[in-house]
């Protein structure tokens, strides 16, 4: 793919302005309120996974309306005393948890991992999901990115991002967790999450947000013909008049504004020939970061310059580790977790 988007110079101060509902604030508020009004009903498990070195237990917490969501929460081997930092990771888009032995770089770094089932996801890569979404949407387009679209409160990503908020609260409840020091990292679809995490809960150790997707969602679909935008496209194709519904109810979810109310440091990574998230969609949420909260946080982006929407890959995994071993170690014990 040849490079498509803004040149690096302009991507580096793109800070465009992009419309926010006057009602976000009230509107995540009663919605997270609404989701902690149900009990978190942490059920833990010990799953025999044949690892040595990594200990993995199958959970299941209470996520958005109280709807069941799975994750596996796993942990170095033989540190069962130990008050470790937690990293909660989102997964890309039609992933579900799959296989407890198919992600264990943050467990195997010295952190407690909790890997959060993506809800009616999981029948396009990997090894499937275990969590239903429960919930009727109205008519969609084929894909998750329309599902409920003509109204936030149906809408399936405030579901998703609602399920993200309570996956850090499920961390934090299980043993052996540093509530003090809980990270969020992801790819993309998970990117977003973790972007959306940020953004809402206030006391985050760090953000490590990949090509995020969901981030300045109109300029997204006016560039790129890529799913899963495309299924904006294709939607209003058919809904000739519901554009501007639309639009307001994906404002609700747009990473530009979660990444501004967000306070952790954070690590981004953009590919510079990605068509999937666009580079200026992904730098207009990383200038946009923290810039509501009045402070000066740490943050910065790595840029792959030839890449697509695979970004760094295993190159980044390693400066992940380095940049979240750097301020918050995974070799020391903190006091206890809530």
């Amino acid at each position: 793919m040849a490079l498509f988007d803004l040149p690096l110079d302009v991507l580096e101060s793109y800070r465009p302005t992009v419309d926010e509902p006057e009602d976000f604030d009230a509107f995540w508020s009663t919605t997270l309120a609404e989701a902690s009004s149900h009990e978190l009903l942490l059920h833990v498990e010990a799953v025999d996974t044949a690892l040595v070195g990594v200990e993995t237990w199958d959970v299941t917490f209470s996520g958005a309306h109280g709807h069941p969501v799975r994750a596996w929460y796993s942990r170095p081997a033989g540190r069962a005393g130990d008050q470790l930092p937690g990293v909660v990771e989102y997964l890309g888009y039609g992933r579900g948890r799959g296989c407890p032995q198919e992600r264990l770089t943050w467990a195997t770094a010295g952190y407690a991992h909790l890997l959060m089932d993506t809800r009616g996801q999981g029948g396009s890569h990997g090894s499937g999901g275990a969590t239903a979404d429960p919930v009727g949407a109205g008519p969609a387009t084929p894909g998750f990115v329309t599902r409920g679209v003509l109204d936030p409160s149906d809408y399936y990503y405030c579901r998703l991002i609602t399920d993200a908020v309570r996956a850090v609260e499920a961390l934090r409840a299980l043993p052996g967790v540093d509530g003090s020091r809980v990270s969020v990292v992801g790819n993309s679809q998970g990117g977003g999450l973790a972007l959306a995490a940020a953004g809402l809960v206030p006391d985050l150790a760090a953000a490590l947000p990949s090509v995020p997707f969901l981030c300045h969602v109109r300029r997204a679909v006016d560039i790129t013909d890529a799913d899963p935008y495309g299924e904006i496209v294709r939607y209003l194709a058919t809904h000739r008049t519901a554009t501007e519904q639309v639009f307001r109810t994906l404002s609700y979810v747009d990473g530009v504004h979660l990444a501004r109310r967000a306070n952790a440091p954070a690590l981004f990574a953009v590919g510079l020939r990605d068509t999937i998230c666009p580079p200026s969609t992904v730098f207009a949420a990383y200038n946009h970061y923290a810039g509501r909260t009045g402070v000066d946080v740490p943050r910065e982006i790595a840029v792959y310059p030839f890449n697509h929407h695979e970004g760094g890959e295993a190159l980044h995994v390693d400066r992940q580790l380095r940049w979240l071993r750097e301020r918050v170690p995974a070799g020391a014990a903190g006091p206890a977790g809530t």
